[in-house]
């Protein structure tokens, strides 16, 4: 599968681990950004994961800060991604089956990487349930006028 991957750089050790680990899952790792510890905005790579998805060069997205909530805010200015912020491995999941999130975004302050990997892991091996989900999920990306 191909995943694009972004940080700020409270979250770059936890990049560089999944990076490596999805890799060794036999993925295509787009690593966005950055790429040192240099002081960066969360928005930009924010911004550059949500790109990386509504353009086609990715097929999910893994989105990662300090608590994961100012990536995922940032991701989700673009219509056509739906990332969800996730801690553990059901919400990962729930996200994929009920919402067909195409990003999860997770903080490298709360979370280690054990449990950031089981999160990916129930992100990427879950499937959209669709059903009567799938008007629900519709409306995410549309405005509050047109639903």
């Amino acid at each position: 599968m191909k995943i694009a991957i972004a940080s700020d750089h409270a979250a770059l050790e936890m990049k560089a681990d999944l990076v490596q680990w999805l890799g060794e899952q036999g993925h295509e790792v787009a690593d966005l950004g950055p790429y040192d510890g240099t002081s960066v905005d969360y928005p930009d790579y924010g911004y550059k994961l949500g790109e990386a998805i509504a353009s086609g060069a990715a097929e999910r997205g893994i989105a990662l800060c300090g608590s994961g909530i100012g990536i995922a805010i940032a991701a989700n200015r673009n219509p056509k991604v739906r990332c969800a912020q996730v801690s553990e491995p059901l919400s990962a999941k729930l996200c994929r089956s009920h919402n067909d999130a195409n990003a999860i975004a997770m903080g490298a302050r709360l979370i280690g990487p054990e449990m950031a990997r089981a999160c990916v892991t129930a992100f990427l091996t879950t499937d959209f349930e669709g059903g009567r989900h799938t008007r629900r999920v519709d409306k995410l990306s549309k405005t509050p006028q047109d639903v």
